[in-house]
């Protein structure tokens, strides 16, 4: 029995869920297999270009529109109020649905208005003067039409969430953020949990690109061998404790994978580690992040975060 969530909207979101960044052209297939193996929970985003793709998937899994969850995202070129709902509209067009059950803002910063997703100049986006809590309130307006059923964020830093929460009426239902053992985030986490704004992890098993050449220090967080040595008495892989790290906290986790064979296997991290297992990975915690578009983007993000260097 999969384990499943309570949002600060009465609404359920699975504790496993299946990432379609990268790959657009397999994901239709991916989406399907993963439906079939048993996911509820399908994250997409409007820069993934996976929505037409997860869409397809869903329809091919043969199971019905209302028994699974699915987030997609607003992506920068679209924070201008007026943009907002037409954004989501198009969202709903390629993943032929009525409704997404979670609307996120993906980033913290606004870009040109227009068609194009990466509107640059020099080689650095453009961007416009359009503050996040006005995008939020056109977020806020979409609940009433039911086209969303949950509003929430990503990759925000503490100050702009706490500014959020004071500006505006509806309390996000969910923050999407990189989180995983090597980067843990446990006071901005337990910030969350008192305010009552589930966590969804966004690459829970870190960076899967080799990083470090050091001696004895593990290239890949799956290499850790703390994680090796708790997974061994619940007879679980490393991948399936770093997910159980997440859903032990009342995390949702968004693994991704394109082979069958793991797609699957990541449904075993649906599981609860003892206090004991959960205090030795608090140990390993490095304050590592892998994904920062500060500069890229045109701003710096995570300020006042665990792995800002």
């Amino acid at each position: 029995m999969s384990t499943n969530f309570k949002l600060n909207t009465g609404a359920e979101i699975p504790a496993i869920g299946f990432g379609t960044w990268q790959d657009a052209s397999e994901q239709e297939d991916a989406v399907a297999e993963a439906i079939k193996a048993g996911y509820r929970h399908i994250d997409t985003a409007r820069v993934y270009g996976t929505e037409k793709a997860v869409g397809k998937g869903v329809k091919k899994s043969g199971i019905a529109r209302k028994d699974i969850f699915i987030t997609t995202k607003l992506w920068n070129n679209k924070h201008h109020p007026d943009d907002v709902a037409p954004a989501l509209q198009q969202s709903l067009d390629d993943l032929e649905t009525d409704y997404v059950d979670l609307f996120l803002i993906h980033w913290p910063v606004a870009w040109k208005r227009g068609e194009e997703l990466f509107p640059m100049k020099d080689e650095k986006p453009i961007l416009e003067n359009i503050d996040i809590v006005d995008t939020y309130k056109a977020m806020e307006q979409l609940l009433k039409t039911g086209k969303a059923k949950a509003i929430g964020v990503s990759n925000f830093d503490k100050s702009e969430m706490e500014r959020l929460i004071k500006n505006t009426s509806i309390v996000p239902a969910a923050h999407q953020l990189e989180c995983h053992p090597w980067l843990q985030q446990r006071d901005f986490t337990e910030w969350h949990r008192k305010n009552g704004i589930h966590i969804i992890h966004y690459s829970p098993f870190g960076n899967q690109n080799a990083l470090y050449s050091g001696k004895g220090e593990p290239t890949k967080l799956l290499e850790e061998p703390v994680l090796t040595e708790i997974g061994k008495p619940y007879n679980k892989t490393p991948a399936q404790v770093t997910l159980a790290w997440g859903v032990s906290q009342g995390h949702s986790v968004l693994p991704k994978s394109k082979t069958p064979l793991r797609i699957r296997a990541n449904l075993g991290g649906d599981f609860k580690l003892s206090p004991e297992d959960m205090k030795k990975i608090e140990k390993i915690n490095k304050k590592l992040r892998f994904n920062d578009s500060s500069g890229e983007f045109g701003r710096d993000f995570f300020n006042d975060l665990e792995g800002k260097s």
